[in-house]
């Protein structure tokens, strides 16, 4: 599916304007104008869009409405049903998820001496770490430091973050990127061996370190050959649908649910990490999304009901670079690492309207302003509004072949629609990406319930109100490396408990006191794309 016919002629006129804008260098927002564009643009901004938690350990908090449905949804299980003295596994260490954050976890856990059990909704490496594309950010060069990284992350976050927490992730990053280079992660580097390095948005300094447009895919490889190499035991198809607690008061585990064959497992743990990745199948504000299928904040519903506190949900990051066209690829990210090669963003006439690296948020903002208030986007035949991402710049900037080289997953996956983005623009406009806030952790990836841990996007404070670009896929590999660590010392100190399902009871209670009613239930466990009459349907077949 190639451009449309009136597209076409807009691209004309971006073609016209390239002459002039590559001797020019757009001029950055100052501080007043960032503050402006963000409350009048930003989708985080739409108050009636929030509301606040009404019960728990973060009540009065705000949050999305869609992710505050599953908070306020009823439990998924009945725990009466259950027998909790039939532990059908038994474990040190107990984690949650199958990307980059798992894995990292269980590698430096069994490495740490822990026998370790990984249970994953779907596949281990089917994660936003596997589909992340432009690069991870490391201070290793020496025109670099950890310092100069921590002000661009707590800057890029507008001062949200725990210090504590960008601290151990700045401090941690070279460390990453040596473990990840020994084990086999082929990062792009010069002739002479030297690692390159790019601008993200909101750095200061050249430090995103990358392979090719699939740095994610290529460190998912490589962690989950380790965690095969290693023989750890995974469950794939089988997610948690509730957590275990102790009548010591500690989390002992947790029931699965195996999606093939409907199986419950008990699995009785010492310790548990929760790295269950995001919520953007929760289609936040009816945005499309970049985030994989499993997306749905399963680990947030599952930790708040053992009285974890989640933070910073009331900001939500929106990819300002998703794909509007064609429909089949909508919500597809389309890297930063393009802009950090030198595309701009152009309206339908041709003309560029903002510096293509501000950080994420504001250029979310400006495109947004663009396309609505200005009224310069290209309308899709779906009614999508879009920009210009103009993509053949690279090649003229780097030279013939540099998008192909840079980025040929990308070139791959537009080749697919009959579209060459090494010859014409990329129609785009904000995706839902990532979750900025999350479950309250320590250095150590702890949280406020005892021999409970997270890691990566579950986890919130590392970020702020705005993640930069590269810190999440170092983020998964620090915490994950933390919590491993951490998880398997503390399970060497710990005998759980009889295993208990109260706090399932009691949740119960909270939703009835805070006049909560609803059939909902929670965790959503995968999303359902069908139209309501097919729903009806399938209820009528099976009635």
């Amino acid at each position: 599916m190639a451009y449309e016919d009136y597209m076409l002629e807009s691209i004309k006129k971006v073609e016209a304007s390239r002459p002039k804008r590559i001797k020019e260098v757009y001029r950055r927002l100052n501080a007043e104008e960032i503050t402006g564009v963000l409350n009048k643009y930003h989708p985080d901004y739409k108050k009636e869009c929030k509301r606040e938690f009404k019960f728990g350990p973060s009540k009065g908090e705000k949050a999305p409405n869609e992710f505050l449905d599953e908070i306020e949804a009823n439990p998924l299980i009945n725990p009466e049903k259950f027998d909790l003295e039939k532990v059908d596994y038994d474990t040190d260490v107990l984690i949650i998820g199958g990307g980059g954050a798992a894995s990292s976890a269980a590698i430096f856990a069994k490495d740490n001496g822990a026998d370790v059990l990984m249970a994953t909704k779907l596949r281990i490496g089917d994660a936003n770490t596997m589909m992340a594309q432009g690069g991870i950010q490391a201070a290793d060069k020496p025109n670099d430091s950890p310092m100069t990284h921590y002000l661009d992350v707590m800057g890029g976050g507008h001062y949200a973050n725990s210090p504590e927490l960008v601290k151990a992730l700045v401090k941690d990053a070279p460390f990453i990127i040596k473990w990840h280079e020994d084990m086999g992660v082929m990062y792009d580097k010069d002739p002479d061996g030297t690692m390159r390095t790019r601008h993200g948005g909101g750095t200061s300094r050249k430090r995103m370190h990358s392979a090719r447009d699939y740095t994610g895919a290529e460190i998912m490889r490589t962690l989950r050959d380790e965690v095969q190499n290693r023989e750890i035991s995974v469950l794939e198809f089988t997610p948690a649908v509730e957590l275990l607690m102790d009548d010591k008061g500690q989390c002992s585990g947790a029931i699965l649910f195996n999606m093939e064959t409907k199986e419950y497992f008990i699995v009785r743990a010492r310790t548990t990490i929760l790295a269950t990745g995001g919520f953007g199948r929760l289609h936040i504000q009816k945005f499309p999304t970049s985030n994989h299928y499993g997306a749905t904040a399963d680990g947030l519903v599952l930790a708040y009901r053992l009285g974890a506190k989640i933070a910073l949900l009331d900001s939500v990051q929106y990819h300002p670079t998703g794909a509007a066209y064609p429909s089949q690829i909508l919500g597809l990210l389309i890297t930063e690492k393009v802009r950090g090669l030198g595309a701009q963003l152009l309206n339908k006439e041709g003309v560029q309207f903002t510096y293509p690296l501000e950080t994420r948020d504001v250029e979310s903002s400006v495109i947004i302003r663009e396309c609505y208030e200005r009224n310069n986007g290209i309308e899709t035949p779906t009614g999508m509004r879009g920009v210009w991402l103009d993509s053949p710049l690279i090649d003229i900037i780097h030279g013939e072949g540099t998008a192909a080289k840079e980025l040929p997953a990308m070139v791959r996956q537009f080749k697919r629609t009959d579209i060459d983005i090494v010859k014409l623009p990329i129609l785009i406009f904000p995706t839902l990406h990532y979750q900025n806030g999350g479950i309250e952790i320590k250095e150590n990836a702890e949280t406020a319930v005892p021999n409970l841990y997270a890691a990566g996007e579950v986890a919130g404070g590392i970020h702020g109100k705005n993640r930069l670009m590269g810190n999440s896929l170092m983020d998964v590999n620090v915490f994950g490396r933390r919590a491993g660590i951490a998880a398997a010392e503390a399970s060497k100190k710990t005998t759980p408990g009889k295993l208990t399902l109260k706090h399932v009871t009691e949740y119960k209670k909270m939703l009835e006191e805070a006049e909560i009613k609803t059939d909902r239930v929670a965790p959503m466990l995968l999303p359902d794309y069908r139209r309501e009459a097919v729903k009806d349907k399938m209820l009528e077949l099976l009635s």
